[in-house]
């Protein structure tokens, strides 16, 4: 039967240890190393797109986003190839390429934080966006053919032409 008491996570990573944990610990230290020197190798636009999944029985298993991705990959395969052999892994025998969908996800929403990021950064001293009377003039007219919802959400829009600054709505505001 098992040790079912608790114990420290210090002892269960402990360099003295022999459990599973350190095991997992080190397979994925050594799975990130791996992933920063192939990423190395490979050329700049493929680099984001491209990941190691796994290393086992002297395959190599990359992932990458979609199918054009895969097909840039398998022109570098070769290269790649005889680079990890002679450099990090001399027992690799193949690389299998695979796509994983969320990787271009993960990829997407970073590449849309980033150039938000960059526009803001780009004008930080742009004007901020104000909702004109006459606009809220508009809204108040839609605002009293509407249902009662949007009536309410029409009609607090509406009230924000005479505040400062749209991007600070009523909700966010401390009362």
């Amino acid at each position: 039967m098992r040790d079912s008491r608790p114990q420290s996570l210090d002892t269960l990573f402990n360099d003295n240890s022999a459990g599973a944990l350190r095991n997992v610990q080190q397979r994925a230290v050594a799975l990130l190393k791996l992933n920063r020197a192939v990423k190395a190798l490979l050329p700049a636009p493929l680099q984001p797109w491209c990941r190691v999944a796994n290393f086992r029985q002297g395959i190599l298993i990359l992932e990458t986003g979609n199918a054009s991705w895969m097909m840039r990959l398998r022109y570098e395969q070769s290269s790649l190839l005889s680079a990890l052999r002679a450099e990090i892994l001399p027992s690799l025998a193949a690389i299998d390429i695979r796509i994983n969908p969320s990787l271009m996800t993960e990829m997407a929403i970073k590449t849309a934080k980033e150039e938000i990021n960059q526009e803001v950064m780009a004008d930080p001293a742009r004007p901020a966006r104000k909702l004109s009377a006459e606009s809220a003039a508009q809204l108040e007219s839609l605002a009293e053919r509407s249902p009662e919802k949007l009536k309410a959400k029409l009609k607090r829009l509406a009230a924000l032409a005479g505040e400062r600054d749209t991007n600070e709505t009523s909700r966010n505001k401390k009362r």
